[in-house]
């Protein structure tokens, strides 16, 4: 998705909590937002995943605690677009759990999950009553599982204003064709795709959906957590502190939401101070293409 033109610069401001008001919060103005093709609305670049981190059951209270402090370090340090679905297990419910007062700022993307289309109706029902939410801003078909049914599906409650965008998914690389195809056959709003410095397979799908006026979700962007493993063998560049970064995480999710075509990046935590380090990549400048070079140079020993 090539789209310096339609992006600009991609830095918009967007209120902040009042200091003091939340652990992490970034009280600097200015987080870097992207616009969604479709209707120009800006989301904040860096939104928040929920596979495996968010699945535990509501009895745990410890464990619902440092999820709470997870959610809260995310909006106060200017995140908006929360992804999940009904594959994570007990994610959707945690999610409605933690999320039972309204959050203004919330920019829901959950999906659906099944090879029956029937089904789906059921399933996406239960999911906006998990969410605790009559209308969802997104929503996805997960994995591209019976995307043909699906996506009818979809249009239909998008017509009836159940959510606002559609969109598919897809990870760990694979389907590439058939998301090729998805992009130049079908009107959908948002693809959801695998991409990091370890993974760059899908670069050609993102020229594509900005051609095709599709916003991007970048999904395991630190690899499963695999590239960060690795990164912490590596010293951090002068360049990643010059573009305001303390760490690896940072500096590989700038590295990503800079590319052009990049709506939001999502990363998945259950560390409350990873959160904090993850939202640092909102902040500052990004880097332009030389300086994504260096960086990826940089990153060499870790991806190779």
């Amino acid at each position: 998705m090539r789209r310096r033109d339609l992006l600009g610069s991609a830095i918009a401001t967007a209120a902040l909590p009042a200091a003091g008001q939340s652990p992490g919060a970034d009280r600097s103005p200015n987080p870097t937002t992207r616009p969604i093709p479709k209707t120009g609305e800006r989301i904040p670049a860096v939104g928040l995943g929920t596979w495996l981190t968010f699945d535990l059951p509501i009895s745990d209270v410890d464990g619902l605690a440092r999820r709470r402090d997870v959610l809260e370090r995310f909006f106060a340090g200017g995140g908006r677009l929360v992804d999940s679905s009904p594959m994570y297990g007990h994610a959707e419910a945690v999610l409605g759990e933690l999320l039972a007062r309204p959050e203004p700022r919330l920019f829901s993307a959950t999906k659906v999950w099944t090879p029956g289309t029937g089904y789906g109706v059921s399933q996406i029902r239960r999911s906006m009553s998990l969410w605790r939410l009559s209308r969802v801003d997104l929503m996805q078909v997960h994995n591209l599982l019976n995307w043909r049914g699906h996506l009818k599906t979809l249009r239909e409650g998008q017509e009836q204003g159940r959510w606002r965008y559609i969109g598919v998914t897809t990870s760990h690389g694979r389907a590439h064709d058939e998301v090729r195809a998805i992009l130049r056959a079908e009107r959908i709003d948002f693809l959801q795709i695998t991409y990091s410095p370890a993974d760059r397979s899908a670069e050609p799908l993102l020229e594509l959906a900005a051609e095709r006026g599709v916003a991007v979700i970048v999904n395991r962007p630190f690899d499963g957590g695999a590239l960060l493993s690795r990164l912490a063998r590596t010293p951090l560049p002068p360049l990643a502190r010059e573009l305001g970064c303390d760490s690896w995480a940072a500096a590989v999710l700038k590295w990503e939401i800079a590319h052009p075509a990049v709506t939001c990046a999502i990363p998945a935590t259950t560390d409350p101070a990873h959160c904090t380090e993850n939202m640092q990549a909102l902040r500052g400048v990004l880097p332009d293409a030389r300086q994504r070079v260096a960086l990826l140079r940089a990153m060499a020993p870790a991806v190779g």
